[in-house]
This record gives C-alpha cells, sequence and structure tokens, in this order.
C-alpha cells in the first residue's frame, strides 16, 4: 500500500498543480479564491482508498460552463443551467457587481456617454443569465491526464473508473 499511496499522492499533487497553472493561463484567476482553495485528501486503507478533491463550490461552474436560459450554444454538455431556480437569488447580479468594481471597468453606451454601474452590472450579469458559461475544463483535462498516467496495476487492483471518480471528486 505504501507503493499504492505514493503514486496516487503524486497523481493528486500533479492534478492540483496543472488544475492551478489552467486557471492562470485561462485567465480564470481574478480573486485567488478559487486558485487557493484548489486541494485534495488521501485516506489509504488495507483494502481501499479514499481520494477526494476540493475546491471553492463555484468552480464546479468555472469548470463545467454552465448552460443560458436561452441557449445552450457555450455549454451544451453542461449539467449547470440557469433559470432553474436552485441558485441563490441576486448571486450572478451581485458578484458581476464586485467583479466590475474590482476591474475598474466603466461602460459607455452608444453615443459614448458613461452608464452607471448599476447599469453596467445588469447588462453584463443578463448577457451572461441568457448565454451562459463556456467550460473551461481547468479541473477536468489535468485529471483526466493525470489517470492516463497512473500505473495500469492501481486501476486493474480497485476497479477504478475515471467517469465516476470526476463525478465524485467533483460533488464533494
Amino acid at each position: 500500500m505504501q507503493e499504492v499511496q505514493k503514486y496516487l499522492s503524486k497523481f493528486a499533487k500533479n492534478v492540483i498543480k496543472e488544475s492551478r497553472s489552467r486557471l492562470s493561463k485561462s485567465s480564470k484567476r481574478d480573486t485567488n479564491n478559487l486558485y487557493g482553495s484548489l486541494g485534495y485528501q488521501l485516506d489509504v486503507f488495507k483494502n481501499s482508498f479514499s481520494l477526494s478533491f476540493f475546491m471553492e463550490e463555484y468552480g464546479a461552474f468555472v469548470d463545467e460552463g454552465v448552460q443560458g436560459k436561452k441557449s445552450s450554444a457555450k455549454a451544451p454538455q453542461s449539467p449547470f443551467r440557469f433559470g432553474t431556480g436552485s441558485g441563490r437569488k441576486g448571486g450572478l447580479t451581485e458578484a458581476i457587481s464586485k467583479w466590475i468594481e474590482r476591474k475598474g471597468i466603466q461602460g459607455r453606451d452608444k453615443q459614448g456617454r458613461f452608464i452607471s454601474n448599476k447599469s453596467l452590472t445588469t447588462l453584463i450579469s443578463r448577457s451572461i443569465y441568457n448565454k451562459g458559461i463556456a467550460p473551461s475544463m481547468f479541473f477536468t483535462k489535468p485529471f483526466e491526464n493525470a489517470f492516463k498516467n497512473l500505473p495500469d496495476e492501481i486501476i486493474e487492483k480497485f476497479n477504478l473508473d475515471i467517469d465516476e471518480l470526476i463525478e465524485s471528486s467533483l460533488n464533494t
């Protein structure tokens, strides 16, 4: 089990490292909250193991994208969708407002006049809500690539299935 623990620890560290790298390269690293929250927990027992990845709750949305209320073109495979009523009311608008403030963005209308931050927040939020968010796959791709490099003995011994592992990792 020492060898299994060594391989799985290396696997998890590689997934976290590559996920952080992809977050940075894809410009999805705004406040560093998601970047800093990426981690894992590995527990190895006599005949089994438990490997859990964790991140901020919104990390799954960034990774898998979100289908829009009117269009699913940006994230057709995503299990998430705006307008289902399961999310917090006003959460998107609040986040966009803070983002605009942090970035110092000032909107303009067609005549070149400045518009209020509230109006800009409404316009951006409405667009995201209706069109969705494209998936970044910042976690999924590194996970799949690292999984391919695991020794065959480990995969066979524990009868690992990549789809089940990704699903359970994102749900924790």
